[in-house]
């Protein structure tokens, strides 16, 4: 499975960014989708998921602000993101995760955001 990430960039506090991960696999098929992030110094972390049910989970720093939602038919999940930070910058990843006798993750390559004025 590959994930292909896009839609990241410069944009100033206060606005917005639609980021999509284009997969070439079957999505509907994946147990859950997810976005997460990186900035420079730190771990990795889970900013919003979204399983093959449909049921969405975010973290507190981004609730309220953003929205994950997946499109089965063009295979792509979107993260909508509102009210940018600063503390939003970071790469974000896009994730598939399918779960069986064994979990496998897949990963995108990541896409920049940067929020500065």
């Amino acid at each position: 499975v590959q994930l292909v990430e896009s839609g990241g960039g410069l944009v100033q506090p206060g606005g917005s960014l639609r980021l999509s991960c284009e997969t070439s696999g079957t999505i509907s098929r994946m147990n859950a989708m997810g976005w997460y992030r990186q900035a420079p110094g730190k771990q990795r972390e889970l900013v919003a998921a979204i399983t093959s049910g449909g049921s969405t989970n975010y973290a507190d720093s981004v609730k309220g602000r953003s929205t994950i939602s997946r499109d089965n038919a063009k295979n792509t999940v979107y993260l909508q993101m509102n009210s940018l930070k600063p503390e939003d910058t970071a790469v974000y990843y896009c994730n598939a995760r399918v779960v069986g006798i064994v979990t496998y993750d897949y990963w995108g390559q990541g896409t920049q955001v940067t929020v500065s004025s």
